[in-house]
This record gives structure tokens, sequence and C-alpha cells, in this order.
């Protein structure tokens, strides 16, 4: 579908690629992962032609339609739903565009634009543009869009799902999504997944939402210091063969400087030595130099730390029959919980349901219609805003966070704002930037560095992962799981939740909100279900279901030895399948035949096959 030949580009002293290359299969689901800033949504808009690399060369296959969701979107805030995603499809869009608007005309009692109407149904026919206006409607349905509401009257997060419409209906033979997950509740992420299943184009996509990555890519190309490295098969096994090849990298550079420092050492011998000495060898340790200056190293982490100050008393939120409603929608009902010292709730639920809301009453920064909320004792609050007002996109990134001081106290001791800030990957010149300068990423680590400059033992955190690369969330992660203190969090992010929070908070529908047990996965698990018993016969009763569920037969013999086999199988698979990812990733499998290329990546989706037969198989054994 596609090939990319030595692409580069550079702004400014910053150069972004680097003599790219990258060839994309068709059919294939490729996921381009890579820290804030490393250059990803360029090298999307290089695919897309909307601009042009300093050197290299882009060859695509002859008919290959390419379309681009990007992280913003500009729209005619006038336009309605229905027109901005017909909008996607040309000259065809208009037309779907005009009969729709013709007949919510002729339904208000317009009756002379009746043949105007006939006309129009007439074109619609003879460009096939029924199906094109049936898919409009369906991708709407899908993403729960209002049809006909103005996009003026639309939250960000509802126009970014205006903007997935809108290129879903092009049918594109290579779709480029830049964060397609970011501001989609999780009902909405699962659409997206299975839509993309289905996808018969190919798709290279940017994405942090690990589990989203697991579950759509089919390969992971990473994105680090100008460089591209391609890595077959899913997100899991990226990570193992990605921290052999660091090892293997960290070694290399070892020896490199260790051979570099002994030839420094040589060349600052004395006068007898420097008359004499080889000059192929100053020749040699000239190119080393050069070698180390050009060097680009990988970027450190951000440093998370957070004072959980002094403690809280046992209970921290109590709140006893608490209900809301916002104009005649029902947002909570009837809701009870108590929060404790220590406890790490996660908040659930669809975009517009009322997890902020409920938030704001658990705070006691709104009060509820009906039933109350006690505080506990000495309570400290971190509040991280999703749509971070917090923040004034005037002011300097050093002085949103100093607050006109040059030291600050970070857990006790003393630190300068400037090295505080470069903990959070904040150069001298981005720390004097302004903050409307950032990316959406960066005011995430500048909301998060403000935000843990005081000490708070309750931290509330309203969608703090939009944005953030995937080694910030992991650190993120490490953070709050060793925090002290309380925590509130409401976030989309599947494996993020399972990974922090000990319980959830589930937004049900109709104002209903219920308390479970640990994460998202146990949520699942534990969330009524409708049986598919119950859907086949309606005579059936809950007791029936019951019965025929848990009733089980006796394992075998040969299903015991079966089960017994199946972990080393596993196992022994799983170990070939490093040592092959390893193989391919590395700079030499290529130059190879094409055809042990070939029987290289034939084995690694043969075992890929086998391994899902096989965890299936265990799981069902383990169920009888």
């Amino acid at each position: 579908m596609l090939n990319l030949d030595n692409i580069s580009i550079a702004f400014g002293h910053v150069t972004l690629l680097d003599g790219v290359n990258l060839r994309i299969e068709k059919g294939e689901r490729v996921c381009l992962i890579g820290r804030n800033g490393e250059g990803k949504s360029t090298l999307l808009k290089i695919i897309s032609n909307q601009i042009q690399p300093d050197n290299g060369k882009l060859e695509k296959r002859s008919n290959c339609k390419i379309t681009l969701l990007n992280q913003e979107h500009n729209f005619n805030p006038d336009d309605t739903v229905f027109h901005a995603v017909s909008k996607g499809m040309g000259k065809l869009g208009e037309l779907i565009e005009k009969y729709h608007d013709l007949v919510q005309r002729v339904a208000k009692n317009e009756t002379k634009l009746l043949p105007q109407l006939e006309q129009v149904q007439h074109r619609l026919e003879a460009e096939d543009g029924w199906r094109l206006e049936q898919k409009v409607e369906t991708i709407l349905s899908k993403l729960n869009l209002p049809t006909d509401q103005p996009l003026s009257e639309l939250s960000g997060g509802w126009r970014r799902r205006v903007a997935l419409a809108q290129i879903l209906v092009t049918e594109p033979n290579l779709l480029l999504l830049d964060e397609p997950t970011n501001h989609l509740d999780i009902e909405a992420i699962t659409w997206l997944e299975e839509m993309l299943l289905d996808f018969n184009g190919s798709l290279l996509f940017v994405s942090h939402d690990r589990q989203f990555m697991q579950r759509i890519a089919t390969r992971i190309i990473e994105l680090d210091r100008g460089k591209i490295t391609s890595y077959p098969s899913n997100y899991n096994i990226y990570l193992r063969t990605k921290e052999a090849n660091l090892e293997a990298e960290m070694t290399q550079a070892a020896k490199f400087d260790k051979n570099l420092a002994k030839e420094e050492v040589w060349i600052r011998q004395g006068i007898k030595a420097r008359r004499t000495r080889n000059q192929g060898r100053v020749r040699n340790l000239q190119k080393l130099r050069t070698e180390r200056a050009q060097r680009r190293n990988q970027i450190g982490n951000i440093k998370l730390n957070i004072d959980s100050g002094e403690l809280s008393g046992r209970i921290v939120i109590e709140a006893e029959n608490i209900g809301k409603n916002y104009q005649d929608k029902v947002l909570v009902k009837n809701f009870s919980t108590i929060v404790m010292r220590g406890d790490r709730v996660g908040l659930i639920g669809a975009n517009g349901t009322g997890k902020t809301t409920l938030l704001k009453m658990l705070l006691n920064e709104l009060e509820p219609d009906d039933g109350a909320v006690k505080h506990g004792t000495k309570l400290s609050i971190a509040y991280f805003d999703q749509l971070r007002t917090q923040l004034n996109p005037e002011s300097t990134v050093v002085d949103a966070v100093s607050q006109g001081q040059d030291m600050l106290t970070i857990n006790g001791q003393k630190k300068h704002v400037m090295s505080y800030l470069a903990d959070f990957l904040f150069a001298p010149a981005r720390a004097r930037s302004p903050v409307k300068s950032l990316s959406g990423g960066e005011r995430n680590r500048l909301l998060l560095a403000r935000l843990f400059t005081k000490p708070a033992n309750l931290l509330v955190l309203d969608e703090p992962t939009n944005d953030l690369d995937v080694e910030s969330l992991e650190l993120l992660e490490e953070l709050l799981n060793n925090y002290s203190g309380t925590l509130l969090l409401v976030s989309h992010d599947r494996k993020f939740l399972d990974n922090v929070v000990t319980s959830t908070i589930v937004f049900e529908g109709q104002g209903k909100v219920t308390e479970y047990v640990g994460g998202y996965a146990d949520w699942l698990r534990q969330r009524p279900q409708i049986t598919k018993s119950t859907t086949v016969s309606k005579k059936t009763t809950p007791k029936q279901i019951e019965t025929k569920s848990t009733k089980s037969r006796k394992i075998t013999y040969n299903e015991q030895r079966e089960l017994a086999e199946l972990p080393n199988q596993i196992e022994a698979l799983e170990i070939e399948l490093s040592e092959l990812q390893t193989l391919v990733s590395s700079s030499e499998f290529y130059q190879q035949e094409t055809q042990q290329v070939n029987q290289t990546l034939n084995r690694i989706k043969a075992i890929e096959t086998n391994l899902q037969k096989m965890y299936k198989r265990w799981e069902e054994l383990e169920n009888i």
C-alpha cells in the first residue's frame, strides 16, 4: 500500500525523522508508538501529503485513498452533525446533505419542494448514494451522535466523534488515526475496536491505550530518536523484544564508551608518544568522537513524586443516598458509599453520564439534590481537572508551577523550579514558553507537575491519561500504587484502571450507580449480564438459567493429561516466538533472501494462531 524511503525532516535544530524507512502491506493494522514530541503526528502528515519531508521518497499504490484523523479538527460550528459527517464524501456528500435537508423541510409542509426532492432522489439512485447515505446513518447511530444537533453545541469529546465518523464514511484504502481513543468513553472505544477489526483496508494508528493496541495491532512500529524499528505481532510481545533490544543497545554503547575513553588516554600521552603515535589511530579517534557526538541518547523518563502530607481521618468521604438531576435527566439516584483512607476508587461511565458531577458532589463543590456528603478530618485535596482550566494559557510554563517562587518544597526538600520542571521533561527553553504553545501531552505533564507541588492526602484525577505517552502512563501508575493517600480516578483507559484502582463506581444508566470491588476487568466479571438462554426462550426462568450454566460434567483422564501438558507447550511456543521476534527486529533480518524472510514471518503467524487456540482450550478444560 505504501513505502517510505529514507524520509527525513527537521524543525529548526531539532531532527524529528532521520532517514525513516517504512512499508505498509495490504490489510495490516500497524500501531505507531513513541514519546510525546518524537514526531508521530508529523509522520502521519507526511504520509497524508499535508506536509513535505526535507529528504526521501514516498511511494503509494495507484488509486490508494489515504485519510487522516488529526488530533485537532476544524469544523463549521453552524453545521449539523449529519452535514459535517456527509462532507467527508465530497460532492456525493453534498447531495446527501441536500436530500436530508429537503426531507426535513417537506416534513414541515413545504410541499413546493417536492419536485426538487424527487430530482435529488433520482440522482442518489443513479450514483449509489443510498448505500452511502445509509452508511452515514449507521455510523452516526453507532457513535451515538445526535444527527441534527449543531456542532457549536457539542463538547470537544463529541466533536472528536464527529471527526471520526467523517473519515469512516470515506471508505479509505489506508486509514490514518492519530490518538483515536482520546476523549472517547469505554463503550465507544469498544465499538471502535470492533469496527477496525472488520475494516477491509490497511490501518496505521498512533495510540497510547495499551489494551486498544493489544487488541488491534498486527504490528508495532516505534519512532525513537528519529528512527523507526518494526516489531511484528502484538503489544505484549513488543514489550519483551524492546526490553531485550535496549539491553543490547546499552551493552554496545558501554563498549563504545570504554574504547573511546582508552583512546582519549592514549592521545594525551607525553611528548615522545606524540611524535611516534600512529596517525591512523588518531584518525580513528576523531571518527569515534564524531560518532559519540552524533549518538542520540534515549530521552529520560519523567520523575513523578507526590507528598501525601498529613494522614487524613480513617473515613475520608461518606455519601448517603445522594442524588442529582440535570434538567429532565437523572444523573445520580440514591447513591451511598464510604471512602476509607488508602482506597483507590475508579469511576467508569459513558461521556455525559455524570462522573464529574458525582466527583464534585463527593468533594462538596456541588450540592446534591438529595442526601448528604460528609468529609473526614484533616483532608488536603489535590484536583486534576480534565479540561485543564487550572492553567492560564498566557502564562509561561515556569510561572504556572512556581507561583512567583524560585524554590519549591517537594517532599520536605527544597528544589529549584527549573530542576523540578526538568523532572517532567521540560528543558529550560520549553519551560519559558507560554502554556498555549504546549501540546496536549505537555499540558498534562505540566498540570501533573503543578498538582504535585503541594502535599495532598486525597488525590482526585479526572481523565489524567489523555495525551500521555506509554512510559509516562506506566510511571504515573507506579506513583499511584506507591501513594499512601486516597485516590478518586476518572479514566477510560481500561489497563490503567486495572493496574491502579481497588474498587470501581460504575454508571449503569438512568441514574443507577453501583460500586464493585476491583478494576475494569473485575467489573466485567461481576456486572449483571443477560445470558443467551434468556433470549432463546422467554419461558426459561432465572433458576433454570442458573442450573443450566452451573451444571458441569466430570473431566476425563485424557482431558486431565491434556490440561497438565498445555502450560509446558505454551511456554515452549512463547520462548520460540520471543526468539523469532528478536531476530525479526534486527537490522540484518530483511537483508536475507525473501523466501527465508517469509518463512520466518509465516512461522510467527502460525505460533500466534496456535497460542490463541491453546489458551482457549486451556480455559475450556479449566471450566469443566
